[in-house]
C-alpha cells in the first residue's frame, strides 16, 4: 500500500466544506445600524421577520439568537414538559434533542430512511407512546423530510410538528416554501447556512398562540400587552409571566440578514449547481453512493454528502477523510449520531438504537459547498475525490 504522502495535493490552499458570502452591501448594512439609534431590538429585526414569513408564506416569524435558541422556545410553546417524551432523528446536530431536554423532556429517537438520510415515518410510529408530545423532523442537508406523512401521524396522536429546518431555507415540498407547512419551522443562520446574520435563528408559524408565546419567551417571559397584564400600575409597567430567556436577536444581526436575503435566491441557484457537477461527477462510481433526493421536494442544498462503500475500499472512511484534508479538501462529517455522545449515554441511551443511522454516519464525508465557490474550487474537489477512491478502491481501471 503506498503511502498518504503519495498523492500531490491538487491545491495549494484550503476549502472549507462551507463559508459566508459577504459582500459590500452586507458590510454598509451593518454600518448603517451600528450609526443609528438602535443597535439591540429595533427596526431591523421587524423588517427581517415580515420579510423571513412572506419569503416562506408563513403568517408571523420570529427572531431569536441563535437556532437553539429557537428550537427551545418552540418546545416550550409546544407546552413540553417534565416527562414528556419528543421524537426526533439521530442525525442531526445535537441542539434538535437538547431542546427538549431544556424543557425537561425526553428526548426519543427514531432511526432514518437510508436513502434520504431523512426521519423514516414507520420509524416514528413504533416510538410513539402515551407520553409523546411533539415530533421534531430535520430537514438533513436541505432536503425536505416526509412532511405528508409527519403531519398525517402528528394528527392521528394530537402531536405538534415542530421542523427543523436548519438547512432548508429555499427548500420546498410539494411546490409549497419549507415554513409554512408544520406547526413550527425553526431556520438558522449559522454563517455556514444559506444567508447569516453571524448567528441567529427564526420560527415560522401560522398559528397565533404559538406566536404569542414564542415572542413573550424571547424576552424574559416578560410582556408590557395590556390585554395580558394581571395588574397594571401605569404605562411604565410590564410583566414577568412565566420563566423566559434573554433570546433575543439585535438590530445589528437583522440588519446582515436582511441584505443577505437580497441574494438567497442567487445564493440558492449556485449551490444547486454545484450540486448538479457533483452528482455527475460521481454517478458512475460504484465506490461511492450519491444523495438522494425525493420527487416531493426540492432542496437549497445546505450540504452535500458522499457514503463510502466499505466493501469497495481497502481502507476505513478516517483515511478516506485525512486524505482528502491532505489535498486541501475541507471535508467534514455530518452526523454523529446524537445518543452515541458521552451525555446521552449517561442518560441511558445506547449503541445500536437505531442501526440504519450509525450505519449511514460511519460512511459519510461531507464536501465542500458554498456559493463562493468557483467552477474551478467545485473541480478541485472532484479530482481529489477521484484521486483518493483510485488510491484505495477495489476496483480497477478508474477514471
Amino acid at each position: 500500500m503506498k503511502e498518504s504522502s503519495d498523492i500531490e495535493p491538487v491545491r495549494d490552499s484550503f476549502l472549507p466544506y462551507g463559508r459566508q458570502f459577504i459582500d459590500q452591501e452586507d458590510i454598509q448594512a451593518v454600518i448603517n445600524v451600528l450609526k443609528s439609534d438602535y443597535l439591540t431590538t429595533g427596526p431591523e429585526i421587524h423588517r427581517f421577520e415580515k420579510r423571513i414569513a412572506e419569503y416562506v408564506g408563513a403568517k408571523y416569524a420570529v427572531a431569536f439568537s441563535n437556532g437553539t435558541a429557537a428550537l427551545h422556545a418552540a418546545c416550550f410553546a409546544a407546552g413540553i414538559q417534565q416527562d414528556d417524551e419528543v421524537i426526533t432523528t439521530p442525525l442531526t446536530f445535537a441542539a434538535s434533542a437538547n431542546c427538549v431536554l431544556y424543557q425537561g423532556g425526553n428526548p426519543v429517537f427514531a432511526d432514518i430512511d437510508e436513502q434520504t438520510y431523512n426521519l423514516d415515518p414507520e420509524e416514528v410510529r413504533k416510538k410513539i407512546t402515551s407520553k409523546t408530545k411533539a415530533m421534531i423532523p430535520v430537514d438533513f442537508t436541505g432536503q425536505p423530510v416526509c412532511l405528508d406523512k409527519i403531519i398525517e401521524i402528528a394528527k392521528e396522536h394530537d402531536l405538534v410538528v415542530i421542523e427543523d429546518a436548519a438547512h432548508a431555507l429555499g427548500s420546498t415540498y410539494k411546490g409549497k416554501k419549507v415554513g409554512s407547512i408544520s406547526d413550527m419551522t425553526m431556520f438558522s443562520f449559522h454563517p455556514v447556512k444559506q444567508i447569516t446574520t453571524g448567528e441567529g435563528g427564526m420560527i415560522t408559524t401560522n398559528h397565533k398562540e404559538y406566536y404569542e408565546k414564542l415572542v413573550q419567551f424571547r424576552s424574559h417571559g416578560i410582556t408590557r400587552d395590556r390585554e395580558k397584564l394581571m395588574n397594571d400600575h401605569g404605562p411604565w409597567y410590564y410583566e414577568m409571566q412565566h420563566l423566559g430567556f434573554n433570546y433575543r436577536m439585535t438590530d445589528i444581526q437583522a440588519a446582515l440578514g436582511n441584505s443577505q436575503l437580497n441574494k438567497l435566491d442567487r445564493f440558492i441557484f449556485r449551490r444547486r449547481e454545484i450540486a448538479i457537477m457533483y452528482q455527475k461527477a460521481f454517478k458512475d462510481m460504484d465506490e461511492v453512493i450519491l444523495p438522494l433526493q425525493g420527487n416531493d421536494g426540492q432542496s437549497s442544498w445546505h450540504l452535500f454528502i458522499l457514503r463510502f462503500k466499505s466493501k469497495k475500499l481497502f481502507v476505513d472512511r478516517k483515511t478516506i477523510y485525512t486524505e482528502l484534508t491532505k489535498q486541501n479538501i475541507g471535508v467534514n462529517v455530518h452526523y454523529i449520531p446524537v445518543y452515541l455522545f458521552p451525555y446521552y449515554q449517561q442518560l441511558g441511551y445506547q449503541q445500536g438504537l437505531c442501526p440504519v443511522a450509525e450505519k449511514v454516519y460511519e460512511e459519510m464525508i461531507t464536501l465542500p459547498l458554498h456559493p463562493s465557490m468557483t467552477d474551478e474550487d467545485v473541480q478541485d474537489v472532484i479530482t481529489a475525490v477521484k484521486k483518493v477512491i483510485q488510491k484505495y478502491s477495489t476496483n480497477k481501471g478508474i477514471k
